[in-house]
């Protein structure tokens, strides 16, 4: 089931990127992105956080679905069965970022921002996830209005998701992992 989100109900991305930010600094952890819809718009609210290059390791813009699996690792055989909007495409991902640079968490975004369906996949239809030392969750989200709307929508789910995963990992282990530099 999908969530529904009004991109006015209150989420200010910097609010949010500098929660996420100040979380994994706390914990010494690391943050890498992979994105496609929204096309290094997450990354660059991240970013924009005053003293982030001590969590953030990088990031992945895989637009073109040949890359998802060249540069990020998701496994070909499940682009061609499923194409690139995929619950699995989105935590294959998530971890393929983690991994390939070195960080705790992976965060990604795949989905269709319009203007028209895509491998009848319908406008507003996003997936987001995250890996982390606690495994890897992906929200599905049916998002309403234009490209920007959507896009933006995207990167604030994301970021929540990624802050309610770093919560829970602090309530979850006695301490933090160091796993990227």
């Amino acid at each position: 089931m999908g969530v529904g989100v009004d991109v006015g109900q209150g989420w200010s991305v910097g609010g949010l990127a500098a929660g996420v930010v100040r979380g994994l600094a706390r914990r010494h952890e690391t943050l890498a992105t992979v994105e496609s819809l929204t096309g290094g718009l997450l990354s660059a609210s991240i970013v924009a956080i005053a003293g982030v290059s001590g969590v953030y390791r990088g990031g992945l813009v895989v637009y073109a679905t040949e890359l998802k699996s060249q540069l990020a690792g998701v496994p070909e055989d499940l682009l061609a069965e499923r194409g690139p909007v995929d619950p699995d495409v989105a935590a294959a991902l998530a971890e393929g970022g983690r991994c390939r640079c070195g960080a705790d968490w992976g965060l990604a975004t795949t989905g269709v921002a319009g203007p028209q369906p895509q491998d009848d996949k319908p406008v507003g239809l996003v997936y987001v996830a995250v890996a982390g030392p606690g495994g890897t969750r992906v929200s599905r989200l049916d998002l309403d209005g234009g490209r920007d709307r959507i896009r933006s929508a995207a990167v604030i789910e994301a970021l929540r998701l990624l802050a309610e995963r770093i919560h829970a990992a602090g309530t979850d282990d006695a301490g933090p992992r160091r796993r990227g530099g």
